[in-house]
């Protein structure tokens, strides 16, 4: 055991678990279990800690970490469609409005494939570049172009488009 690397964890952990939360929750749709996959993917990368080239490597190891075991209970979960899916939508929109968009985004979001949707949320969300996206996913930059293509068709479906790309508009 490294006493500098469990240093540099803490102080890792410490940084950025409130963003690893985010992500976590933009990954899975619900706080408690963004909080539960942040738990369980630092259990994972605390253990192999001492095999990373870097500190610097942590972050990029860690939501790799979240995507794959964010995709591994999804497969478990059974995919039932709940009675409120069904409700109608109210008709006084202006006061909430803010509030439905975003819950209209986290729908849409939820039904997209777990690899779009996460590619999405990486691009969008946590402003990464593509070479990044690629690594953490672990496929080809063409991949992750594809994935972003084929994520903002079918939010453009919901009309959200504007709504999820708008951050990539400021990179000029």
């Amino acid at each position: 055991m490294d006493p500098g690397r469990d240093h540099e964890f803490a102080e890792f952990v410490d940084g950025r678990f409130t963003a690893l939360q985010r992500f976590g929750y933009l990954l899975t749709g619900e706080w408690h279990l963004a909080e539960d996959l942040v738990q369980t993917a630092l259990t994972k990368v605390w253990f192999h800690r001492n095999s990373l080239r870097s500190s610097s490597a942590l972050e990029s190891y860690t939501r790799t970490v979240m995507v794959n075991t964010s995709t591994q209970w999804w497969r478990r979960k059974w995919r039932g469609e709940t009675p409120t899916e069904q409700l109608p939508e109210p008709q006084a929109r202006e006061q909430y409005g803010s509030v439905d968009d975003r819950d209209l985004l986290l729908r849409a979001l939820a039904g997209l494939p777990r690899r779009t949707r996460a590619t999405l949320v990486l691009r969008y969300f946590e402003d990464l570049p593509e070479a990044e996206i690629a690594q953490i996913m672990g496929c080809s930059v063409g991949t992750v172009k594809s994935n972003v293509s084929r994520g903002l068709a079918k939010l453009r479906e919901h009309h959200l488009v504007a709504a999820v790309s708008a951050p990539a508009q400021k990179e000029g």
